[in-house]
Parts: C-alpha cells; sequence; structure tokens
C-alpha cells in the first residue's frame, strides 16, 4: 500500500483515500464527512457535504440493549421457568444439545476440557465429538450456569445471546464499515432476528449462535483491503475461525464461502488493487491459517484420521422449496392463514424453513443494489446475497411450478455439493449468511440514499424520514413471535438413587430402557439433567457406518439394532417379533453391559423378559428397576 492508502495510526479507516470494500465509489455520507470537507464521485464534480451529528458513546449502547430487550421477548416464555421449558417443536435435538452441554460441564469440573471421543454415549464403541454438534466451546464457557441451573437454563441462556449478540456483531462490523448508527441498528436487527435465525433457534444453537461470521468477514475484508497490521488482523482471524469450529464447524464451512464469494467480487470490483494489495493478504492469511492449526489442528486429526474417523459422499441432492422465499411461516407476526395452514402443528415453524425474506424486502434490495451498483460494499453485498441465495436452493431439480424443474445443473450448488466436506451440508442453511449480506445491503443503501437527500429542519426534512420508513416497512414482515413454550421430558422418580445405589464405575457402560432409538431420546435428556449414568449404550448421534460414511444413529450401529428396536418397541407396549433368549443375552453381553436400568413397572413386558433373562431386579426404587450385570 502507498502512503496515501494506509491510514495513519489511531485515524478512522473511513477517512482513508482507498477504501476497497468501505470505499462506495461515490461521495461519503454525510455522517462520514468532515463538515466543508469537499468530495468527488466517480462520474462528477467535486461537491461539500455537511458534517452529521456524531453519534454520542452511549448510543452503540442503546442500540445493543434494544437487541437484547428483543432477544428477551422472543424467549420470555422460556425464561418464566427456564430449567423445565425448552422450545415447543425442539424434538430430540434439544435433548442433544442438553447432553453435549452437560458432557462438557462434567469434564471442566474434574478440571479437564473435554475429550474429543467418548463412550459417554453409544458404550463402548463412543462417538467421536468432531462429527457431532457438540457445541464445545460454548459449552465449556457456560459450565458454571450448567453445573448451579442445569443444562436447559443454559441452553436458554445461550438461545437469548445468539439472537442479541448476533444483531450486535453485525451492527458492530456495519458500522466499522462506514454504516451510519440507524443504518446499522436496522441492519443488526435484520440479521440477528432474521427468519432463517429463528428457525434454526427451535433447537440448532450451533446455528443460532452466530456471532463469529461477521466478525470473520470483517477481518477477511480488513486483509484484502490493506487494513490494520496484516498479521495482527491474521492472528484474530484465525482465533476468529478456531473458536467458530469449537461452536459450530457447520456454519464455519457456510462463512468461509461467503467470505469467498465476497473476496471474488471486491478483486474483479478493483482488479487493479490486486497485485499491490496481495502480499499483504497473503501474509494475514498465512498468519490465520497457522494459528487456526495451532489451536484446532490437533481437533481436526481426531476429525479425519482419529477414532470413529468418517468419509462423506453425497448421497442426494437437497432441494429446497423456492416458494417458501416470499411464504411467511406461522412463527413470523405478520403471516398469512394458508401459510400458517402449511406449518406442522407441533413443530410451530416449517422445518428447516430458513430461506423467507419477503416480496417487500426483496424489492427493495433489488432496486437499491441497482441504484448504488456503484457503491463497492452495496456490490460486494449484493451479489453474496444473491449467491448464497441460490446456493440456498440446493443443487437437485428444483420443482418451480406447473411440473416443471428447473436442471440442477443450472444451480451453482450443484457444482460444489459432491466436493469433499460439503457432501452432508444442508444448502438451505446458506440463509442465515444470505440474510447477513442483505441486511448489509439494506444498511449501506439506505445511507447512500439519505445522504443524497439534502438535510432540512421541520417539515422539510421528510424525504429522509420517507426513507426510513421504507426501510422499516420492508423489514416489517419479519417481526418474529415468541417461542411457545413445552416442558421437557421430567427425570423420573427413582433414577439418581438408583444409580446411587448400584455403585457403578464412572465408565461402566449401562443398558437404559427406553433405549435411545428413534426421534424421542428420552434417556438423553435424563443423563444431560443428572449426569447419570455416566456411560450409555446407544444414543442419537453421528457416526460411521460400516462403510465409513457419515450417517445419523438412533440407538446403536449394526448389526445389533434389531436388539435394540426390540427393547424400544416392547417398552412403548408394543409387540414386535422376540430374538430368542440366547440372542438378547449375546448381543447384550457384546455391549459390555455393566448394568440394565429400566422406567417401567415389574408387570410390565419389558421387565418380564428381562426378569427371564437375567432374574429379579437387584434394585427397584420409585419408577425404576435396575439389574447389576457387573460383578
Amino acid at each position: 500500500m502507498t502512503s496515501r492508502e494506509q491510514p495513519e495510526a489511531g485515524q478512522d479507516p473511513r477517512a482513508s483515500v482507498d477504501t476497497g470494500v468501505p470505499d462506495p465509489g461515490g461521495p461519503p455520507t454525510a455522517a462520514e464527512a468532515p463538515e466543508g470537507k469537499a468530495t468527488a464521485g466517480p462520474a462528477g464534480p467535486a461537491r461539500t457535504v455537511r458534517r452529521g451529528r456524531r453519534p454520542r458513546a452511549a448510543e452503540p449502547w442503546l442500540v445493543v440493549g434494544g437487541y437484547l430487550l428483543g432477544a428477551v421477548a422472543v424467549t420470555a416464555r422460556l425464561w418464566a421457568d427456564p430449567a423445565v421449558r425448552d422450545q415447543l417443536g425442539g424434538g430430540g435435538d434439544i435433548d442433544l444439545f442438553a447432553w453435549f452441554l452437560r458432557y462438557a460441564a462434567a469434564a471442566v469440573a474434574h478440571g479437564h476440557l473435554p475429550a474429543l471421543v467418548t463412550t459417554g454415549m453409544n458404550a463402548p464403541q463412543g462417538i467421536n465429538l468432531m462429527w457431532n454438534t457438540s457445541f464445545l466451546l460454548p459449552g465449556v464457557l457456560l459450565a458454571p450456569v450448567t453445573l448451579l441451573a442445569g443444562p436447559q437454563v443454559s441452553l436458554t441462556l445461550v438461545l437469548t445471546l445468539g439472537f442479541a449478540g448476533s444483531a450486535a456483531s453485525l451492527f458492530w462490523v456495519l458500522r466499522r464499515w462506514g454504516a451510519a448508527l440507524g443504518a446499522a441498528a436496522l441492519g443488526g436487527a435484520v440479521y440477528g432476528f432474521s427468519p432463517a435465525m429463528l428457525n434454526a433457534g427451535f433447537a440448532h444453537y450451533h446455528l443460532q449462535f452466530a456471532v463469529l461470521p461477521p466478525l470473520i468477514i470483517d477481518a477477511v475484508l480488513r486483509l484484502i483491503t490493506g487494513r490494520g497490521h496484516s498479521v495482527r488482523v491474521g492472528v484474530w482471524l484465525g482465533l476468529l475461525c478456531a473458536a467458530q469450529l469449537f461452536t459450530g464447524e457447520e456454519l464455519l464451512v457456510y462463512t468461509v464461502l461467503a467470505g469467498l464469494i465476497l473476496t471474488v467480487t471486491v478483486a474483479v470490483s478493483r482488479p487493479r488493487a490486486v497485485p499491490r494489495r496481495a502480499r499483504f493478504a497473503v501474509l494475514g492469511l498465512a498468519t490465520a491459517a497457522v494459528v487456526f492449526l495451532v489451536v484446532a489442528g490437533y481437533a481436526l486429526w481426531v476429525q479425519f484420521a482419529g477414532p470413529l474417523a468418517e468419509h462423506s459422499k453425497l448421497l442426494v441432492s437437497f432441494v429446497s422449496n423456492p416458494t417458501f422465499v416470499v411464504t411467511p411461516s406461522a412463527s413470523l407476526l405478520f403471516h398469512t392463514r394458508a401459510s400458517a395452514a402449511a406449518t406442522p402443528p407441533i413443530v410451530g415453524a416449517r422445518v428447516e424453513d430458513l430461506t423467507y425474506l419477503g416480496w417487500p424486502l426483496i424489492g427493495v434490495l433489488v432496486i437499491a443494489a441497482a441504484v448504488f451498483w456503484r457503491d463497492l460494499r452495496v456490490r460486494a453485498a449484493a451479489v453474496t446475497w444473491v449467491v448464497l441465495e441460490l446456493y440456498a436452493l440446493g443443487g437437485g431439480n428444483l420443482p418451480v411450478g406447473g411440473g416443471f424443474r428447473w436442471p440442477g445443473r443450472l444451480l451453482p450448488w450443484h457444482w460444489l455439493q459432491g466436493l469433499p466436506g460439503l457432501a452432508q451440508v444442508l444448502p438451505w442453511r446458506f440463509s442465515l449468511l444470505a440474510d447477513g449480506a442483505a441486511a448489509a445491503v439494506l444498511a449501506f443503501s439506505l445511507d447512500r440514499a439519505r445522504a443524497a437527500v439534502p438535510q432540512a429542519g421541520g417539515w422539510r426534512g421528510w424525504p429522509r424520514g420517507a426513507l426510513a420508513g421504507v426501510a422499516l416497512l420492508a423489514v416489517l414482515p419479519l417481526v418474529p413471535l415468541p417461542y411457545q413454550a413445552a416442558s421437557v421430558l421430567q427425570v423420573p422418580a427413582g433414577w439418581q438413587a438408583t444409580f446411587t445405589s448400584l455403585r457403578l464405575p464412572p465408565d461402566a457402560p449401562v443398558l437404559a430402557v427406553p433405549f435411545p432409538y428413534g426421534f424421542e431420546p428420552e434417556v438423553l435428556r435424563w443423563q444431560a439433567d443428572t449426569g447419570q449414568p455416566g456411560s450409555m449404550i446407544g444414543g442419537y448421534f453421528l457416526g460411521p457406518s460400516p462403510t465409513g460414511q457419515g450417517v445419523f444413529f438412533f440407538g446403536v450401529r449394526s448389526p445389533q439394532t434389531d436388539v435394540a428396536g426390540y427393547l424400544a418397541k416392547l417398552w412403548q407396549g408394543q409387540h414386535p417379533p422376540s430374538p430368542s433368549d440366547a440372542e438378547l443375552r449375546a448381543v447384550i453381553g457384546s455391549w459390555r453391559t455393566a448394568a440394565i436400568v429400566a422406567v417401567t413397572s415389574q408387570q410390565s413386558s419389558v421387565a418380564r423378559v428381562l426378569t427371564r433373562l437375567f432374574g429379579r431386579p437387584t434394585f427397584h426404587i420409585g419408577k425404576v428397576l435396575s439389574w447389576r450385570l457387573l460383578r
């Protein structure tokens, strides 16, 4: 960079001459330019821009406080009794995240970080946490809350912070790159409380806690535009990426692809700047890679070369429903009767419906991108938004109505979906970051539009107010409804007393009935709430198939699934075909079962089968029967 391009120490980067992405390709906004300073647009003579009022120091904190109030409003019904309430419709995924938080807290309580492979679930084989949504970093940070108040309180806390923190993160980034206070505040709200974020919050905490992606994108932009110190920015970027890896690896993949799209757009838009900035960017990115590998290299080795490693081969081309982009779900305040009827009554929102933006906002974004295309900030954000939205449509043949299907090969995700590491990516989740890009287009274009209207006092200032009103009306359909609350599964009477009486070693595999089979893993919730058993046979997890392909398991791995299913169905009151006693004993023995714990009555079918196999129960405490097999 030349001396004219590099901001001086302590100088606001928005005041530099060549600003890369923040350079709008035209004059700065009224809030950015010093009073009386002559500025020149790309196609016009210099003009004088009056300096706008600098925001008071407290105003950004008021914006963040507003985000927090909004997050509390969305989660208010959960906070009424946070230890026993979760989101209606979250299903077994909430129980799974509660299990991961308990696992991390238990490790911290014993003075060490969580192991990346554990037999706490799916004993005796175990699971590889790097292939699962293990939420390790939040689990470690929230360990005191989990230990003192329980995992459900931690989940509700992280859900609330996910909304407010994601909004605040993008707000800060938009301010850094030149957006005025009001425009940045609106952009942060669009991202942090978007329909995609709301839907992810039903149970996918690793996606909903999207605080780090805007910071990662900001660091990438600083490197490719030559801002700051390349090594320091690179270290920061490496630490952010490592933190995101241990928060949600899937969201890191989406963020990397979004950053790549943004980088290409900036490079194509400013080709003559590429040679002189390449060295700065390469040094910073190399530093980021080194820091990332130092922090996360061992975890990645465990994931791809360690125990229970998997591979991902594309088994099916995922396809989204394009009508979801303009059809609001019943989770939004301004939904239609038709969309509410299309919503599953149990879930409260269409499953994985993350793509909604609505016609008003889409129209405003398209017009804004066209009018302010020469502003590189708007252009880069608009291109990123469009490409990510196209990714979100999937890579298969897309139904568009009238029996016609848009060929998948004409969609960009079709050519990426089979690449290593991307075969299990669900494309509609790109909408999380697409909404962030849309928020940036809205914020920067609103600034430019307001700067184009002369300031005036009294009623003569209505054009500026009208522009803000249009932006607010465009985002009004995105206003969310509060989550409906449901009660978590309560721990059966006698559960903890049973494990106290059994006196098992911490790593002794326990077969629990109801078996964690299907989409209702009751035992996961009880284990998350109590920490017992320390090692459970079966579970709800992602693991390698016999060929190494990563697949979901609800129970245990083959070939023992028939016995697991038999026990689960028997507990549910069904009468499935019974394996022989010899087969049952052999399979249960192959799990190295130290004890069997059944939440059932002595007269139930499952109790009679277990009594026939292993004799009278060792203990009968409350609603729990148990057989101690460990000698």
